[in-house]
């Protein structure tokens, strides 16, 4: 059951996240993720308003992690993926910041996309 609070975080994330140049949505997946998408480049995906899911380069991934703002995806230890539980604005927040950084990672690296 989803919560008005659990329904409000993901409505924030969401219209903070797509507020972006480019930024678009795909979803719900296969398990029920709902992506955001830099051209056909995904930059993060939230399972309802529980968890988001990231992909980094490895190196970031690791940093991430030693800072405690990531902790392990729950499918694999690799350092290049990484999760961030959402239980609170503080959460909200960072999990806005983690798609950021990698809005503009994919931005310097390819620019926007075409409309």
């Amino acid at each position: 059951m989803t919560t008005t609070t659990e329904t409000d975080a993901r409505a924030r994330i969401t219209a903070a996240v797509t507020a972006w140049p480019g930024v678009t949505t795909a979803g719900p997946g296969e398990r029920g993720e709902f992506s955001f998408m830099l051209g056909r480049r995904e930059i993060g995906h939230l399972h309802g308003s529980r968890v988001a899911h990231f992909a980094f380069q490895r190196e970031l991934g690791a940093e991430l992690r030693a800072q405690g703002r990531v902790v392990p995806h729950p499918i694999t230890d690799s350092p290049s993926l990484g999760a961030r539980p959402i239980a609170g604005a503080e959460d909200e927040r960072e999990v806005i910041e983690l798609l950021r950084l990698n809005y503009e990672r994919i931005v310097a690296r390819y620019g926007l996309p075409r409309e």
